[in-house]
């Protein structure tokens, strides 16, 4: 009978969502909704000194926000409860208690101090700092000696010596290490809370997950969980680790790379649509097959396969993400782009806190100018300056532009048909018919008609479309940029 699919995220609570687990909970999510498995979310928090408060909320609500959801976690439950490593820290116990009487543990009563100095006399000697094992063979008269001066031991697996660990990894194939490069590892802290990689493999099992997705910096933990699972008897999880992400320089990007956007919640305040950042992040090493790049994600669940994850590191392409993410605001409804918008633009003090009905329709129609142009909504602030300014400001080729010759006699034409309408009367249609009746008037058309008008009114030689903005610059400033500029 074949085991049904579960796999899970657990990520450590120790701030917003990043890119990198993101991606992690996104490749479990496919895969568990491909295969009619379950998708569950746990929380490994046993470095109390890392614990962010509010992060686990920060966690759901990027994930929520992406379009991930969840069959169990520490919100709705399930029958694995519970969801949180400090809650299930009297689970670890009787399984430290095995270990140390089949002898496949043993007491460690080294201090910090003891470690440090260790480390540094093998790093000295050109040697791979890992612990010697000073404490496996200690006798009965010595352990109750550091007993007496009060030392509080750490609980050490014993690794076993000439051992080869091999285990079949869902992306990278075959995988091998040899047990003498790793170590006796602490799996229980002095305070009896476990650490890492003995909690995880514990949890994996009484959660019957079923295959394990995660990042390729755990893989050099995958050995010791191994010994870990055939120590206890247990049946290990399949494995599938995914490759780093490098920047766009093809370096590893770090938290600290400001080159990159990092965290979920930023791209929420930027104002991103999440369907367009899923798909982006789907394709952080996966691949479809074929030249095709957006995907809906029903699409891509049901075209996922861990066959079509690469080896290779993934390059965060940022262009690529805003390319991406224009694309699906083009296509997106007017009011949820402005909905977006709209705090971006009272934030900068272009718009009030409380918009009337007739501010709303205006603020609608100038994103709705503006949003093929968008990659995120809060580009809006900078594309829609120039109808926030007091004054226009003309680079060279502007200035190039008004010095043509018959430039006053079409600006004053224009001006001498829209001065006396009320703002009201400024309708896109009714600058449609100035816009003829100037040529009529002057002569001038094409670019020599439309152009000055465009330029002494916006100060850019090209842009939206004409009618619109003028009709959304309103009476007011269009009759103060055209004086200005014919006095």
């Amino acid at each position: 009978m074949t085991r049904a699919v579960r796999v899970r995220y657990a990520p450590s609570p120790t701030g917003h969502l990043h890119i990198g687990g993101a991606r992690t909970a996104l490749f479990n999510y496919l895969m568990a909704r491909k295969s009619g498995g379950q998708f569950i979310i746990r929380f490994e928090d046993t470095d109390q000194s890392r614990h962010v408060e509010k992060a686990i909320d920060n966690q759901l609500d990027g994930l929520k926000w992406l379009g991930v959801d969840w069959d169990e976690s520490v919100d709705i439950g399930g029958p694995y409860a519970p969801y949180r490593q400090m809650e299930r820290l009297g689970l670890y116990q009787p399984f430290v208690d095995r270990l140390l009487a089949d002898g496949n543990a043993y007491p460690c009563y080294c201090s910090e101090d003891d470690l440090e100095q260790e480390r540094a006399k093998q790093e000295a000697a050109g040697e791979m700092p890992r612990y010697s094992g000073r404490c496996r063979h200690l006798t009965a008269e010595e352990r109750a000696k550091f007993e007496a001066e009060g030392r509080k031991p750490s609980t050490r697996f014993k690794v076993p010596a000439g051992a080869m660990i091999r285990f079949t990894d869902r992306v990278r194939e075959e995988v091998e290490f040899e047990s003498d490069g790793i170590g006796d590892f602490i799996i229980a802290r002095p305070d009896g809370v476990p650490t890492y990689n003995f909690a995880v493999i514990l949890d994996d099992h009484l959660m019957d997950i079923s295959l394990v997705i995660r990042g390729e910096e755990h893989l050099s933990n995958t050995p010791r969980q191994i010994l870990l699972y055939q120590a206890l008897g247990l049946t290990p999880p399949e494995f599938a680790h995914l490759s780093i992400i490098l920047n766009q320089d093809r370096k590893k990007m770090s938290k600290r790379d400001e080159s990159i956007i990092q965290f979920i919640q930023q791209y929420e305040e930027l104002g991103y649509l999440p369907e367009a950042v899923l798909n982006f992040i789907a394709l952080l090493g996966w691949s479809p097959g074929g030249e095709e790049e957006i995907f809906t994600k029903e699409a891509i669940i049901e075209q996922f396969d861990l066959s079509r994850v690469s080896k290779s590191p993934a390059v965060f392409d940022t262009d690529k993400l805003k390319w991406m993410n224009n694309h699906y605001v083009k296509k997106a409804d007017l009011g949820r782009i402005t909905a977006l918008a709209v705090p971006h633009l009272q934030r900068a003090g272009r718009v009030p806190a409380e918009l009337d009905a007739a501010a709303q329709g205006w603020v609608t129609s100038l994103v709705g100018l503006y949003q093929e142009q968008m990659n995120c909504a809060s580009e809006i602030v900078e594309l829609s300056e120039m109808f926030f300014t007091e004054t226009v400001v003309f680079d060279e080729e502007a200035e190039a532009v008004l010095r043509e010759e018959t430039v006053p006699t079409v600006l004053s034409a224009f001006l001498k048909l829209v001065g006396p309408l009320s703002d009201a009367e400024l309708s896109v249609e009714t600058i449609q018919q100035s816009l003829k009746q100037v040529q009529k008037d002057t002569g001038a058309k094409g670019k020599a008609l439309f152009m000055p008008i465009r330029v002494a009114l916006t100060g850019q030689t090209h842009g939206r479309d004409l009618n619109q903005t003028i009709h959304l610059l309103g009476k007011t400033k269009i009759v103060d940029r055209l004086n200005r500029l014919l006095s």
